[in-house]
Parts: C-alpha cells; structure tokens; sequence
C-alpha cells in the first residue's frame, strides 16, 4: 500500500515535529523545504528536498518522481509584525505558493490535502470560545494571505476532486519530550519561550504589552497547544482523508485560556528564576481574549490530546531551551552526521521567498 507523503516545510517547528510521527507511523515522508528558517538537522524521518515552492518547475519533478496519496503544507512565513512591514513578501510565500502547490496536485492527481491554518484569521473575536462558524476578519497580512490561501483550497476542491482539512492553529509551543525536537529559531517571538529565554538569562527580562485588559488581571488571555499534540492531530487529519471523508476546517487548541500573568509565573516558577518583567503599553491590534472552540476536532477526527497542560508545555520548552543551550557550546554541526544518517538530501532551487 502506498503510504508516501509530501510535507512542505517540514524542517520548520511544527513540519518536523508532524515528520517525526509520520515516520514513526510507518508513512514515507519527503520533506520539501528551502530551509531559510527550518533546519535540515530537524528533518528525522525520510527524504529532504532544500527548495523553493516558487521553483515551480523543482516542485514539478518532485510530484513526477513520487506517487505521493497526499501533502501536508506547512511551508509559510508567520512573523505578524514583519507581514506589516512586508505585506507583498507575506503573500507571495503563503499565498502564491499556496496556488503553486495546488496546481501542481492538480496536474499530478493528488487529491487530499492537510493546510497549516491560524487562528489570526478570526481577528478580533467577538466571543469566546471561538468556533470555527466565527466571521473571518483578520487584522493584518499575515493573516489575511492565510485565509487567502483558506479559500484558494475551498474554492478549488468544489471544482474538483480534492478534499482537504484546514487546521487553524491557536497559540503553539512547547517541544518533543525525549529533547529531539523543539523550536530552532534564533529570535523568541511567543510568549513562553521569550520567557524561557528569561529565565535562562539569554534576554534581560520579558515584557508585557498591555495590563489594562477587561481580565481577571489586566493581561490578554491566550489558548496555548502543545505541539506534540498539534502534530498529532495532523496524522488524525490524515487517517480521516484515507478514509475517503468530506473535507473539513478545524480549530486546533484546548480551549483553555490562560493570561500573560499565568505564563510568567508559570515559567518562573517551574525554572525557579524571579527574572524581571517590564510592563508596556498595548501593541496595536491585540485582542483581549482568543481561545478555541475544540469540539469539532475532537469529534470529527477522534483527536485525544496529550500534553493539555501549561507545565507540560512551559516544562518542555525549557528543557528543550536548555539543551539547546549546552549544544550550541559544542557546536550544532556536531550533531548533523547522526541526524542526517539514513537519510537522503537533495539540493534545489534556493530561491528564498
């Protein structure tokens, strides 16, 4: 039986974490990443191509040399503040190349496909939780190129045979508990690991951007998931297409909601470090409460999470954060020959979008 999938972006946090349990679960993985912010040393299960989704005629011959039953699309920028600044940047990599991938699983016959989704798309939600029949007004680029791509999927499996399952992501961290995966980024640009960064006196403290929030204590309230969790939902999201069911949108989060207070503290407490917190005004466009409405994932595709709790996953971040740490003391590379043995890289189009 052929069990082989592509997985754009899949050297990224969240792609290598989904590759991992696809390999484990017996599916033959390409991972197809220009790695501008993913890292091959990520990439544990099955074939890595470094290329561009804008190097359509790459994509092509990779669609030709595989029979593949599905892609998995994670491959995207996600920084909210630089969408702003780069608005045409942010819809050339998530839209366009969105339109790219599709139309190559036209040509090529591939009929299902799982979509990276977000939660920005809602905007500012005018309840709580938020379910997937809320109004989509996104409030900046990056969300707005993503509920772009949303429609470019629904649009196109009503005039075709595919069938898809959006996922909309809510607010993801946390690591893989056996310390082989985590967030690779230089930069901390979510809560709980800019506060891990504090902990571990990589950063002098962290800041809050706005106390004056109708909440319990004056900060925003966020629905956290582990990203263990997240990457398994993607593999129920595929066993629920193989089984030839109706495509679907779903939210992906607990539905628990806790503050920027409550994470602090949490981090604090659980590395022991009473590191400096600075309070600042709200940042323009920060809603004051997002969680999610996550009885559809569960019902429809059986989705049992794990790791639904914030210790576990400030717990794993940090573990992660610091491993990372010793690591990069004896420098990354030295870990590149046993992570890469067994596996086949290949070099592409390195147009970085």
């Amino acid at each position: 039986m052929n069990k082989k999938v592509l997985v754009t972006g899949g050297a990224g946090y969240i792609g290598s974490h989904v590759v991992r349990q696809l390999g484990e679960a017996g599916y033959d993985v390409v991972v197809y990443d220009n790695c501008s912010t993913g890292s091959p040393t990520a990439v544990l299960h099955g074939e890595l191509i470094i290329a561009d989704l804008a190097d359509t005629d790459r994509l092509y011959q990779v669609f030709a040399k595989h029979q593949f039953i599905a892609v998995l699309h994670f491959a995207a920028s996600l920084i909210v503040p630089e969408s702003v600044i780069h608005p045409l940047d942010y819809y050339a990599n998530n839209t366009r190349n969105t339109l790219n991938l599709l139309r190559c699983c036209s040509v090529m016959g591939v009929n299902q496909i799982i979509f990276s989704s977000t939660a920005a798309i809602y905007g500012q939600p005018m309840e709580n939780p938020v379910t997937e029949s809320a109004p989509t007004l996104p409030i900046n680029p990056y969300g707005r190129s993503k509920l772009t791509s949303e429609w470019l999927i629904s649009d196109y499996g009503k005039a075709s045979q595919l069938r898809y399952v959006i996922l909309r992501y809510f607010n993801v961290a946390g690591a893989e508990p056996g310390g082989r995966l985590g967030q690779m980024s230089k930069e901390a640009s979510h809560l709980i690991r800019a506060a891990c960064d504090a902990a571990l006196k990589r950063k002098p403290g962290v800041r809050i951007f706005g106390t004056d929030f109708p909440t319990p204590d004056g900060t925003g309230i966020r629905d956290y998931i582990h990203v263990e969790d997240l990457a398994a939902a993607h593999l129920d999201a595929l066993r629920y297409l193989e089984q030839n069911q109706k495509s679907q949108i779903l939210n992906c989060g607990y539905g628990l909601g806790y503050s920027v207070r409550q994470v602090i503290e949490r981090v604090k407490a659980i590395s022991g470090v009473d590191f400096p917190v600075l309070e600042t005004d709200r940042r323009p466009g920060d809603p004051t409460c997002v969680t999610a409405s996550a009885e559809k994932i569960r019902d429809i595709l059986g989705w049992q999470p794990k790791y639904d709790n914030l210790d576990q996953i400030v717990s794993t971040t940090l573990n992660w954060e610091k491993q990372r740490e010793q690591s990069c003391s004896v420098q990354d590379f030295s870990l590149r020959p046993q992570r890469t043995r067994g596996r086949k890289i290949f070099m592409g189009g390195g147009v970085r979008s």
